[in-house]
């Protein structure tokens, strides 16, 4: 029957060195494990920071885009504004200018005599029509009196005879401004009706209601205009 010997001294240190190099081995393969799995973590969450941070970036770029793409649409829309206001400005001041034109043209019409006339008729029986009064009250110019009482003779028989009674016209002292362009502002039922027949006054109805064809004459239908009546 064997006994076991005890170890000598080189044995010992043999076997100490075998179980040195074991646990260091093991250290080792443990020290990969944990920096192989820490290295995969750190690349889990980096790649997760990577694309956050990606997405963030291009959240702002997007941001930012959209941001430039408002200011781009708000600086053209002002643009457009400005240059529509500049082209109604520039349009109003033809308009002013033809209206000033025109004015001055109508300031000039009592210089012919034969056509003044003809005109005062007319403007006297269409404010005599539009009374309808048999007392009917004349203001015009102080250097108009003539041509106004001639004018109401030739008529008062056409007026008579479509309303069956005889007109009484006076031709008032209160003169029209001898600078005005002329014409004739007629009043009855002792002066509570008013019929302002100057031309002063048909320009300005003509400017208020011909406007929008004036307009169209001179400028054209806006570009916009879906629709014409």
């Amino acid at each position: 029957m064997s006994t076991a010997r005890p170890l000598n001294d080189d044995e010992v240190f043999n076997e100490m060195k075998k179980m040195v190099a074991f646990i260091k081995q093991e250290a080792l393969e443990k020290a990969r494990e944990i920096k192989v799995k820490a290295d995969e973590e750190f690349n889990i969450e980096k790649a997760k920071i990577v694309r956050q941070e990606s997405l963030n970036i291009e959240a702002v770029f997007e941001r930012k885009i959209k941001q430039a793409e408002v200011q781009k649409r708000i600086a053209q829309s002002n643009h457009i504004n400005k240059a529509r206001l500049r082209i109604l400005q520039q349009r109003q001041q033809v308009l002013d200018e033809l209206f000033e034109e025109t004015d001055g043209l109508i300031h000039v019409i009592s210089e012919d005599e034969e056509q003044y006339a003809t005109l005062l008729q007319g403007l006297i029986l269409q404010g005599a029509y539009a009374l309808m009064e048999q007392d009917i009250e004349i203001r015009c110019r102080e250097q108009d009196v003539d041509q106004v009482n001639s004018a109401v003779e030739n008529v008062s028989e056409r007026y008579e005879e479509d309303m069956k009674f005889a007109p009484n016209f006076v031709v008032s002292e209160d003169y029209l401004p001898a600078a005005s362009a002329g014409g004739v502002i007629m009043s009855g039922h002792q002066g509570k009706i008013t019929v302002d027949n100057t031309l002063g006054a048909r320009l300005d109805i003509s400017k208020e209601e011909m406007l929008p064809q004036i307009r169209v004459a001179l400028f054209g239908h806006s570009a916009s205009r879906t629709f014409f009546n």
